[in-house]
């Protein structure tokens, strides 16, 4: 596989050697036809079963995957209607993982996430009642719509896999991540994420309004009876679990990085501190989730080693959540995935 062929995109910005802009179609892993590797074939088939149900979401599709396979948490944005909730549903049926959804609203209280002590009148005890918490992919629907006092009862969760609750801890199942979904356009009643809980999810993942052609698509299916609540009736099949996606994450983690690599995401991260339009810059932490989303993209692209062409192509997804734009850079319109590309641009790409 070229690395010309190597460019992964979300929504309707990406990095294909420039400054990020309006792009292409994602293109993504190729599929070879005689996969040596099961777990990886299995992986891809995914998002061949998703696709039955959702239209044009592919790149968010793998950026799903890369975030499984990494154990990290991801930010889907989109205007309401784009399918956020089926794709969620859809992923975890192809996968075989349990999902629940949480409707975040001003008046959840954390035990509403979390779970909470009951009392039992038949044994005179309190005994513990799992929230929503306790699944595989747990679907936080306008995460920013709740105050900070319940958003912050994820953080444990997220960081931890675990909940405490009377001072016992409790783990959560394997594997674990949260899939937010928050309105890019309408912030009324809105509590927004703080940094610290931002730098914890893996990915933002844009979820763009499809094209025509793929609208044409969305209704023609609707209009031969598509339910979005049947998705068996849709064909949508497992077809890799929890042992494949174990596999996966071992083989990810097998994957080589030379220092070349390794010097060249850090020199990314540290151009994001000095950058003029951004008053805050990438965290170790972020480097980290780079360097990971890289080795993911790596593997499923076929490779066992990282080239210059995957830190590029997850840094969009990986970073833009992780900055903050100074107030002047906010008036004069500065979007955070310009800046970004014209880091990557700048930035020496290792030879």
């Amino acid at each position: 596989m070229s690395n010309q062929a190597n460019s992964f995109t979300d929504g309707n910005y990406g990095y294909s050697g420039g400054p990020a802009s309006q792009g292409p179609p994602a293109q993504q892993p190729v599929r070879h036809s005689a996969d040596s590797d099961p777990d990886r074939k299995a992986l891809l088939d995914v998002r061949h079963e998703v696709g039955k149900a959702v239209v044009g979401q592919d790149a968010t599709v793998t950026g799903m995957l890369i975030a499984l396979l990494c154990g990290g948490h991801v930010l889907l944005e989109g205007v309401p209607g784009v399918a956020k909730t089926l794709l969620v549903r859809a992923l975890s049926t192809a996968l075989s993982l349990d999902t629940k959804r949480i409707q975040f609203t001003p008046d959840l209280m954390p035990g509403d996430v979390t779970g909470s002590l009951v009392y039992d009148s038949h044994t005179s005890e309190f005994t513990f009642r799992e929230g929503p918490v306790f699944t595989n992919i747990m679907l936080a629907d306008e995460i920013n719509r709740t105050p900070p006092k319940t958003q912050a009862s994820l953080l444990e969760a997220m960081e931890e896999r675990q909940v405490s609750v009377d001072g016992l801890s409790r783990p959560l199942p394997s594997p674990f991540i949260v899939a937010a979904t928050q309105n890019p356009v309408e912030y009324e009643g809105t509590y927004p994420l703080p940094e610290a809980q931002l730098d914890r999810f893996l990915l933002k993942l844009s979820m763009p309004l499809p094209g025509r052609a793929e609208e044409i698509e969305v209704i023609r299916r609707h209009s031969e009876g598509f339910d979005p609540r049947n998705l068996l009736a849709a064909g949508v099949r497992p077809v890799a679990g929890a042992v494949e996606l174990q596999n996966a994450r071992d083989a990810v983690a097998r994957v080589t990085v030379a220092p070349e690599i390794l010097g060249y995401i850090v020199d990314v991260v540290r151009a994001t501190r000095a950058a003029p339009s951004f008053q805050l810059g990438v965290s170790p932490r972020g480097a980290t989730a780079l360097l990971n989303t890289s080795r993911a993209w790596a593997w499923l692209s076929g490779r066992n080693f990282v080239t210059p062409d995957d830190v590029k192509a997850l840094s969009l997804p990986c970073l833009r959540h992780r900055v903050g734009l100074r107030p002047e850079a906010q008036m004069d319109g500065v979007r955070v995935d310009d800046v970004l590309g014209s880091i990557l641009a700048s930035v020496p790409v290792p030879r």
